[in-house]
């Protein structure tokens, strides 16, 4: 009878287990869909970035606001989109800063991940760049454009072509618009790349557009080398500070947030990029 009893709960507590982790999700599993755990605030707060302007923002508070602040901050760089997400969706890191709300929208739905945004910080403006020819009137028909194959970043892309006369696109696209909703080519052809490897592409193609982080890591400068610059004003691509939803109110994410948006970051930012980064503070949208 003893042994039937022992039996049974060794049962009871291996159902428990698999219960527990069906519900709950796996870390090994950065979709699963599960709300922030209760933060270790005693813990530096580690935030993953891209390496430029995000680590260097992040790096500039780091070194002058964080410890005034009570802040023990951590920076993690990450060379791609897509890690920085995952890493924050599995706990590996607190935070992220390094996207747009478009690109994580579409993160989000085709990911399962629940990645939220809790403060903008700064745009990067998207440019078209060349070292083949002076302006837009050298581009010819059988020329290669290089574009960012991410969806938000293409069609953003593709709305700065279009804005600037290179293509037409169809009626009523919206801003995730891809190669397909181009009406006229206007004998262009275009090369879909990974955002990070554009830039090291624009020796092989006539002409690319490529991100603001990455066209500093080039060394480009839109004012001196862009043949078509995106507007600023009304921009919805404004970078901004993520976690995982349910950590938004962890007090070392407010601590950064704040001091993302101070007047000493606007000043890093204004005096580091002249025009390549700008502030864009405030509540994303």
């Amino acid at each position: 009878m003893r042994k039937n009893i022992k039996i049974s709960l060794a049962a009871a507590a291996v159902t428990a287990l698999a219960l527990g982790v069906s519900a709950c999700g796996t870390a090994s599993d950065p979709g699963a869909k599960t709300e922030g755990t209760k933060a270790d605030t005693t813990k530096p707060l580690t935030v993953a970035a891209s390496p430029t302007p995000h680590a260097d923002i992040l790096n500039f508070v780091k070194k002058n606001l964080a410890e005034k602040a009570g802040l023990k901050l951590e920076v993690r760089e990450f060379s791609d989109y897509v890690l920085p997400n995952t890493a924050t969706q599995s706990g590996e890191v607190d935070a992220n800063f390094f996207q747009h709300k478009p690109y994580l929208d579409d993160f989000n739905k085709k990911r399962g991940t629940d990645i939220v945004p809790v403060v903008n910080v700064e745009l990067e403006p998207l440019a078209l760049y060349s070292k083949k020819i002076e302006d837009l009137k050298g581009l010819k028909p059988g020329q290669t454009i290089a574009v960012p194959n991410d969806t938000t970043n293409e069609g953003r892309a593709l709305h700065l072509l279009a804005d600037n006369g290179v293509i037409v696109l169809k009626d009523g696209v919206g801003i995730d618009a891809k190669l397909s909703d181009i009406k006229d080519k206007k004998g262009l052809e275009f090369k879909e790349l990974e955002a990070a490897s554009v830039p090291r592409a624009l020796d092989q193609v006539d002409a690319a557009v490529i991100n603001g982080n990455y066209a500093i890591q080039a060394k480009l400068k839109p004012a001196d080398d862009a043949l078509a610059t995106e507007k600023a004003d009304g921009n919805p691509y404004a970078n901004f500070l993520a976690v995982k939803k349910g950590n938004e109110k962890d007090p070392r994410v407010e601590k950064l947030a704040k001091l993302l948006n101070s007047d000493e970051v606007k000043k890093f930012i204004e005096d580091k990029y002249t025009g390549l980064v700008v502030p864009s503070f405030g509540a994303v949208k």
